[in-house]
């Protein structure tokens, strides 16, 4: 199997380490480079090309997000994923804006990255299979801005939900295989149960999941859900 490498951009010396034991901790991915600024970043990705990038938008010269736009200036050919505690709605804008793949916000769960580069990994594999594309072809990409519900997206959220959040529910049942219930999916991400509930339930109003119905022995049937 063909790993992905992957350049880890962070000036803190533990959550390198930290980052660097998830990322190898997921099959199909290796840390081949580290770099702790953005002008080491540059040079590290000239030199190695990477698949991908774990980049914090904190960085000692250059903040993470105009690192962002120098590799994309430069027609770097590495994708990018934010890792960082910025979550102000302008960088987070940016960031998409610029061409990240994913945005994770400092403290983060290990399944919240291990989603993100499994669903990136599903990604690469689809786009690697044809030359040419229809447009349900990209509207099936685990990473689709359409699908995943991303912050640039013009479509308004009701009040009390976030696009991050969506985006992560979604990313996460577009890999699994098995439709999961609101519980299944608070607990593999981290979340709330009724959180879990509301955006799965706006989902499936928007017509992005379907939802069965599945019968016990006794009590109510189990809501199952299930990426379209």
């Amino acid at each position: 199997m063909d790993l992905i490498d992957v350049v880890i951009v962070e000036d803190d010396p533990m959550v390198i380490e930290i980052n660097r034991s998830f990322v190898n901790a997921v099959p199909g991915f290796r840390v081949t480079g580290v770099a702790k600024t953005g002008g080491e970043a540059l040079a590290v990705i000239k030199e190695l090309v990477p698949a991908l990038a774990l980049l914090d938008v904190y960085l000692p010269d250059i903040n993470g997000v105009l690192t962002l736009q120098e590799i994309r200036k430069q027609g770097l050919p590495t994708d990018v994923i934010l890792v960082t505690a910025a979550h102000d709605a302008e960088t987070i804008q940016n960031a998409f804006r610029y061409g990240a793949v994913d945005y994770i916000i400092k403290p983060f769960k290990f399944n919240r990255l291990q989603a993100a580069l499994e669903n990136y990994a599903l990604l690469r594999k689809r786009l690697s299979k044809k030359t040419h594309f229809q447009q349900e072809d990209l509207d099936g990409l685990p990473l689709n801005r359409r699908n995943a519900g991303s912050p640039d997206s013009p479509d308004d959220l009701p009040k009390g939900l976030n696009k991050l959040t969506l985006r992560q529910i979604l990313l996460y049942l577009l890999k699994q295989k098995q439709p999961l219930s609101a519980e299944e999916i608070a607990a593999e991400l981290g979340l709330a149960r009724v959180t879990a509930r509301r955006y799965l339930e706006y989902l499936f109003l928007q017509k992005k999941v379907d939802l069965e119905l599945q019968y016990g022995s006794v009590g109510r049937p189990v809501k199952k859900y299930r990426a379209l």
